[in-house]
């Protein structure tokens, strides 16, 4: 085992992390910082300076003009981009334009890349994923879909209720999963300025670091060609594994650098701060939280980057990646939340950036599956004896 990093993917380190120092963070309490995210107006100042010092959309492939980077890399460069709020935004590389980048790459026509996915990397629009759906659809059980696509002609009609769809307003294009007749689901692609979508609302969240926010969307017998079909018919879920473990795994690089920002922000006060005759940080009771919050950094890290190795070995990963999103959601979430307890009043308003990572922050351990699903899933394959040796 070699943890050491090249020198190559060293120096992109240190230069995503100076441009998030000298760049990034400086913009975090900017006007456009809304309560549903980054205006379009932020979001493309952050995209603009990204693309001028050449680190728009690392992940995707140089073809596409991105670097092309390997899962390990991503977990490097993720975290890095991850210590601002707005950090993810600004290098393209946010959900839900990150894991659709990777889907699209993987599943997409040449056709429907040049026409949805070349502009996306480009960070000249975003994009959105239907999936969720009110009560009694799909949550974090897809088999429960309700939203249908029935065939007619040389088109399928879409009908259906999507909610908490992350960047819809504002969104270019969407990736609609839907069941077919026979009970199977397929993706589809549309642009979303379609009348037959309408965008319900954008829904109150904890978060505010989504430009978009999270939307709730109606399909009124949307009729996509079959041309716009996203890879196969009937392999819908299959495409979401693809897009899933990779998706769970990049959620964890990010969150772990706004967790590191958090402790590294709570470790200053404590340093400084004075209380009953010494440093805060002298108190064993503040010293022992700054010491779990190292170790939790520490076991996340290496649940990613151990994850992000068998990626790039070409296995699947999805225990993996299950088992890494379930542990990383919660180490990280611990970090954060005893940084607020250190950080006493500043940690509960907004004079440090620690109570906007807690807000947001909260939602990653519902995002990409509940940790108690993950933990229903990983139960399941070790009593059967499916989990990997």
């Amino acid at each position: 085992m070699d943890f050491a990093l090249s020198p190559e993917l060293s120096a992109l380190q240190q230069k995503v992390r100076a441009f998030i120092q000298k760049e990034i963070i400086s913009l975090e309490h900017d006007a456009g910082q809304t309560p549903h995210g980054p205006s379009e107006d932020l979001r493309n100042r952050l995209v603009a300076k990204a693309r001028e010092a050449g680190l728009l959309t690392p992940h995707a492939s140089r073809d596409l003009g991105g670097l092309g980077l390997s899962h390990v890399e991503k977990a490097i460069v993720f975290e890095e981009a991850g210590y601002s709020t707005l950090g993810p935004t600004a290098l393209n590389i946010h959900a839900p334009d990150e894991g659709n980048i990777h889907l699209m790459e993987v599943v997409a026509s040449d056709g429907q890349k040049q026409r949805w996915l070349r502009p996306l990397v480009e960070g000249r629009t975003r994009s959105c994923f239907a999936m969720t759906e009110p009560s009694p659809g799909a949550g974090a059980d897809p088999s429960m879909l309700q939203t249908t696509a029935v065939r007619d002609g040389d088109h399928y009609v879409i009908n259906g209720n999507k909610w908490f769809i992350t960047g819809a307003n504002g969104a270019s294009f969407v990736i609609i999963m839907a069941k077919m007749e026979d009970g199977s689901a397929t993706m589809f692609l549309s642009d979303m300025d379609r009348p037959e979508i309408e965008v319900v609302r954008t829904m109150d969240a904890l978060d505010t670091c989504f430009t978009g926010g999270h939307g709730v969307l109606r399909f009124n017998n949307l009729r996509v060609p079959a041309t716009d079909v996203l890879g196969e018919i009937g392999k819908g879920f299959r495409y979401a594994q693809v897009r899933l473990a990779p998706a769970r795994l990049t959620h964890c690089m990010r969150w772990l650098g706004q967790a590191r920002r958090a402790h590294d922000t709570a470790l200053a006060y404590a340093r400084e701060r004075e209380a009953f005759g010494q440093k805060l940080g002298d108190h064993q009771g503040v010293s022992f939280m700054l010491a779990d919050n190292e170790m939790d950094l520490q076991t996340a890290r290496l649940h990613i980057w151990h994850t992000a190795w068998l990626l790039d070995q070409g296995e699947r990963g999805n225990f993996e990646s299950s088992r890494a999103k379930v542990v990383c959601s919660e180490a990280e979430w611990r970090v954060v939340d005893r940084s607020v307890q250190i950080l006493g009043g500043q940690g509960v308003t907004g004079e440090t950036i620690v109570s906007r990572i807690f807000a947001d922050m909260r939602s990653f351990r519902i995002y990409d599956g509940p940790s108690e699903v993950h933990r229903f899933s990983l139960g399941k394959k070790l009593v059967a004896g499916r989990a990997p040796k």
